[in-house]
């Protein structure tokens, strides 16, 4: 039996901890190091750059990082595997060959391209599918050190490497499905180690600085989720849970090498630190690929008022109105004109911080000049004419370019899937022989209600946890309990209906709500509420990061049992 692989993770987005990847190469034994730069937002945020230098569009961090760590990697054996690579996998590909022959090292330096479709959609500023993790299988089979990709899943990082290393082929769907669970645990870094945790208080340990996680995964495809001793944060079954829930939608987990069926993951405490991943079936991917489409979508500007002291609702209908008139008489309105009213005031407030709330407007046009010079100059000669106390937090600006994500799909032969190899030659990779149209899951039977009794009125966080995320325009919010006797009163308390009451701003929108008994979890799925994605900053929290904490601090009636 091949040994188990040893693969970590050091990255959770472009901007993470900058020595995470010392940390994971010194804490302890690794096969393969991990690190996932991208997300719809970073594509966007790199097109930019390479609009500005064509031999850009990749994650720089990722070279200051690997200028400490390349020696150390190759001193310790330890393969690297990132999607770093972004919009240029293969200029950044170059760059590392440049910094190890400064270096004076000896690295095989690999690539994986075909995910780049702009060809197909000439008017976004980037348009890549997510490929699968063969690619990265044959780089390393191949005997690559270094492995960069552009766009591939962010479990393919895990997929990858096991696929080389246990000599996976293409239909091996159980085991590629454990490790998707495994990459999907490993992607986000510091969530499975305590980070953005609902129980953070709770937990046995210091999550002031959580270490990053790794996984011990067997050729079976089931893993131990862990980390290197002495790191701060903890593991356990609900740091692992939050993060299975983190960004995912129903029971079937779809990527282009397989779909991994969530409602078959089992976890087991395995010790201290240690989480047992096991169970999980796999089936055959769905027969088209996700292609992310990213386009500026023109430009925006915003103010905020502060409203202070009494008459917090007066002052706001004053200047509102005043800023309505202005855009009357201006030239043109901006095609899109958005007020909130945030009341953070209390009454008899001891500092005039608490005594105040925020008025909120923001604007939105094709036009630069109609969100810019035009709302700074209505804004800005209302300073001595309009509600008392009048001030801002900041005069708004010029106008900045907003950007616009979709998501489509295309065929599998719709992309040229290759590995590129240190030497420039290509290896393609096929596309999966067996596909799966993927319908929607039979509702799971749900367990015996809990019997009635006694209730009382508070905060569901009390009982549940709750982690919840973006993908483009739609949000998810998955909530868990701890115990088999909290889920037989979730399972039948926590309908859409509810969720809809605790969260207005879902009231008009789809919800579907999916359930996982083996996680004793609910997860929701909520169209719309993001607009047009994080980019389009469409509400206050544009990638839905906390909207899982608002969920929590709702109060409802619990059994007393329960509390």
């Amino acid at each position: 039996m091949t040994s188990p692989l040893r693969i970590g993770n050091a990255s959770g987005f472009y901007g993470d901890r900058f020595d995470a990847m010392r940390e994971m190469l010194t804490g302890g034994e690794l096969d393969v190091l991990t690190g996932d730069y991208l997300a719809e937002l970073t594509m966007l945020i790199l097109g930019r750059d390479r609009l500005k230098d064509p031999a850009g569009g990749y994650a720089r961090t990722f070279l200051r990082q690997l200028e400490e760590c390349l020696g150390l990697a190759q001193e310790r054996g330890v393969k690297v595997v990132t999607n770093a690579g972004g919009l240029n996998p293969a200029g950044l590909a170059d760059a590392v060959r440049t910094l190890a022959d400064r270096l004076g090292l000896s690295v095989r330096v690999a690539h994986v391209e075909g995910d780049d479709l702009r060809a197909l959609y000439p008017d976004s500023l980037a348009a890549h599918a997510y490929l699968g993790g063969f690619g990265i299988a044959e780089c390393l089979r191949a005997g690559a050190d270094v492995v960069v990709t552009g766009r591939v899943t962010d479990a393919a990082l895990v997929t990858g490497p096991a696929a080389a290393h246990f000599g996976w082929q293409p239909g091996e769907y159980d085991r590629l499905a454990g490790a998707v669970v495994a990459g999907h645990v490993l992607e986000c870094g510091a969530q499975a180690t305590g980070g953005n945790y609902a129980f953070f208080n709770r937990g046995p340990g210091d999550v002031r600085r959580p270490g990053f996680p790794f996984a011990e995964l067997r050729e079976d495809g089931s893993c131990v989720i862990t980390k290197h001793p002495g790191t701060g944060g903890f593991v356990d079954v609900g740091t692992v849970t939050a993060q299975l829930l983190y960004e995912t939608g129903g029971a079937r987990y779809a990527g282009p090498d397989v779909t991994a069926r969530l409602d078959t993951v089992r976890l087991t405490q395995d010790g201290p630190d240690r989480v047992r991943v096991e169970g999980v079936r796999g089936e055959a991917p769905p027969p088209t690929l996700k292609v992310g489409l990213n386009r500026l979508g023109g430009f925006r500007n915003e103010v905020a008022f502060v409203l202070t002291g009494l008459d917090i609702e007066a002052k706001a209908a004053l200047v509102r109105e005043q800023l309505e008139d202005a855009f009357g008489q201006a030239k043109a309105r901006p095609a899109e004109v958005r007020w909130d009213l945030v009341r953070t005031d209390r009454a008899d407030a001891p500092t005039e911080e608490t005594a105040s709330a925020l008025l909120r407007l923001v604007v939105r046009d094709p036009d630069e000049r109609v969100v810019g010079r035009a709302l700074s100059g209505a804004a800005v000669e209302l300073a001595l004419a309009s509600y008392p106390g009048f001030h801002v937090l900041a005069p708004p600006g010029k106008g900045s370019p907003y950007g616009v994500f979709e998501d489509v799909y295309v065929s599998h032969g719709a992309v040229d899937h290759k590995a590129v190899l240190d030497d420039g030659r290509p290896i393609p990779v096929a596309p999966p022989h067996d596909t799966l149209v993927l319908d929607d899951l039979p509702e799971p039977p749900l367990p015996e209600p809990l019997p009635a009794g006694p209730t009382r009125r508070a905060p569901l966080g009390l009982l549940a946890g709750a982690r919840s995320g973006d993908k483009g325009g739609n949000a998810n919010v998955g909530v868990w309990v701890r115990t088999d006797e909290a889920w037989r009163w979730l399972a039948h308390t926590l309908s859409v209906g509810l969720l809809r009451e605790l969260l207005p701003e879902t009231a008009d929108l789809t919800v579907t709500r999916h359930v996982l008994p083996n996680l004793r979890a609910l997860n929701f799925v909520v169209e719309g509420l993001l607009g047009e994605g994080v980019a389009a900053q469409h509400r206050f929290d544009p990638q839905a990061k906390a909207l899982g904490e608002w969920l929590r601090s709702r109060h409802l009636d619990i059994p007393e049992v329960l509390l």
